[in-house]
């Protein structure tokens, strides 16, 4: 399998951004109660909850069905429907999904990020699919990461112990 140095700085990156995110989704689901975790202010507002399942589905279609060539049975407009699920089986869902996504993206060669795929409806490179993932991934952590300190008025703690104030 062909890779270049590029390649695998890009799958050494995206992984350690999804398992950072990972982390972050599981610390936050344990600060909140089951009320909290499936909580929406208003009708325009997506649960924590459900954006665990939205990520989860996104992970599946995206890394593992299109780039992993599995079987792609995501029901997108479930994940914004589904009023409620246990917390440890909602976990298990995207440790899962994290799983898979993690061993495709390792398995990965310049040429898979280079070529065209057609996924959700778009024609998209290998590395576009990557980026948008772990893009969109660190979007809704971020979304989780404000439900939560709205909801519990808590730091996260993501940075605690480390100076952020550091340069270089």
């Amino acid at each position: 399998m062909e890779r270049d140095a590029l390649t695998m700085e890009v799958i050494h990156q995206s992984v350690r951004r999804l398992r950072e995110g990972q982390e972050r989704i599981h610390h936050c689901v344990g600060l909140v109660d089951d009320a909290q975790l499936w909580h929406r202010a208003n009708p325009n507002v997506v649960s924590v909850g459900n954006l665990i399942l939205h990520l989860t589905g996104n992970v599946g279609q995206w890394i593992n069905a299109t780039l992993g060539a599995r079987r792609d049975d995501r029901q997108r407009q479930q994940e914004f429907d589904l009023a409620e699920m246990d917390r440890r089986q909602l976990l298990e869902r995207l440790d899962s999904a994290l799983v898979s996504a993690i061993d495709v993206i390792g398995g990965l060669s310049t040429k898979d990020l280079t070529r065209s795929w057609n996924v959700q409806g778009f024609q998209e490179s290998g590395l576009a699919i990557v980026l948008h993932v772990v893009e969109h991934f660190s979007y809704h952590v971020g979304q989780i990461t404000l439900h939560t300190k709205l909801l519990k008025d808590v730091d996260t703690g993501y940075y605690a112990g480390q100076d952020l104030q550091r340069k270089g």
